[in-house]
């Protein structure tokens, strides 16, 4: 065999590799219940002012977006029992779950997808992740 032939062979291995951790990630799912969620499939903007921490005060309206697997703000302030609206702008299905007390969850939130949930009616700081991908943290507080 030739390096030519080796190094072409390593080169289809590796890309092989790199597909199937791709597919992976992007086929993982979750049964998740919905918890007062209702999913919609209309792409909703998202606002809000966010400060260079990362996170934002909203008034009227309170919205999370799901970008490059991160929540956006990554830590949201709404009032007692406030709607929040959840934007998956990613390739890939996410939740937004509350991470005790099933408090709030979205279920499913397909790309391109919108889901809202009722904040918790009491005041407090409540940590959330995505159950699929459960690297992806964020903060809800409460107030």
């Amino acid at each position: 065999m030739t390096d030519r032939t080796t190094t072409r062979r390593r080169r289809t291995a590796a890309g092989l590799t790199a597909t199937a951790a791709l597919l992976a990630l992007s086929a993982c799912s979750s049964s998740s219940g919905s918890g007062g969620a209702s999913a919609t499939s209309t792409p909703a903007a998202t606002s809000g002012s966010a400060s260079a921490s990362g996170s934002a005060t909203v008034g009227s309206a309170a919205r999370i977006s799901i970008k490059n697997f991160t929540f956006v703000p990554a830590t949201l302030a709404v009032s007692p029992g406030a709607k929040v609206t959840v934007t998956n702008q990613d390739t890939t299905t996410h939740t937004v779950t509350a991470t005790t007390g099933k408090l709030f969850d979205t279920g499913d939130v397909p790309p391109g997808r919108t889901a809202t949930f009722t904040a918790p009616g009491k005041p407090g700081t409540y940590d959330y992740i995505c159950s699929i991908h459960q690297f992806m943290m964020g903060t809800l507080k409460v107030a």
